[in-house]
């Protein structure tokens, strides 16, 4: 399991790359002995809420196989309106891995970072997970419009992400373990 943490687009945050990179190596630890699953490879890149949108959908992209650049432009308008609300995001990546894009604007303190980080870390451990990846692909690929699923496959996609979505809100307690003031 290889673990890279950067930035993108994010300058005077040295202090905040050093942090984030601590604060990784012991959630990925603790997250991979509580969760089901074997960790893969995770790249967390630390950017700001302007740049989220660029950096998701570019992995999406990448991982969807999708080469129209009008879906690519529609997809990357969407992801700027709601890159707001966005405090991170985890994504497969083609080669195996996982990409975990968190937003610094959402995240005042270490406590919050390490909410988020637990949080996204539980969803690289579930795309480690038998059809899990397969199913995220198949989902990417429809919502991009490479290939199109029947409205079964899709509403049990959805209900599954829900599921999953539900199991890291329910980890997001390790981050106690990193973080004391995160239990609070």
């Amino acid at each position: 399991m290889k673990l890279d943490v950067s930035t993108h687009k994010l300058f005077g945050y040295g202090s905040t790359l050093r942090t984030a990179k601590r604060l990784t190596v012991e959630a990925v630890r603790i997250v991979d002995r509580a969760v089901a699953g074997r960790m893969p490879d995770v790249k967390v890149v630390l950017t700001g809420e302007r740049n989220l949108a660029e950096v998701t959908t570019a992995a999406e992209w990448e991982t969807a196989g999708c080469t129209d650049k009008r879906v690519q432009a529609r997809a990357l308008r969407d992801a700027k309106r709601h890159a707001r609300d966005v405090a991170g995001r985890s994504i497969p990546l083609a080669d195996g891995g996982v990409l975990v894009v968190i937003n610094v604007d959402q995240h005042p303190n270490e406590a919050t970072f390490a909410i988020t980080l637990v949080h996204e870390l539980v969803h690289a451990m579930q795309t480690s997970r038998k059809g899990v990846r397969d199913r995220l692909v198949a989902g990417l690929r429809h919502d991009l419009g490479v290939e199109r699923l029947s409205r079964r496959q899709s509403r049990e996609i959805d209900r599954q992400l829900e599921a999953e979505e539900k199991e890291a809100y329910g980890f997001e307690y390790l981050a106690g373990r990193l973080v004391p003031a995160a239990a609070a």
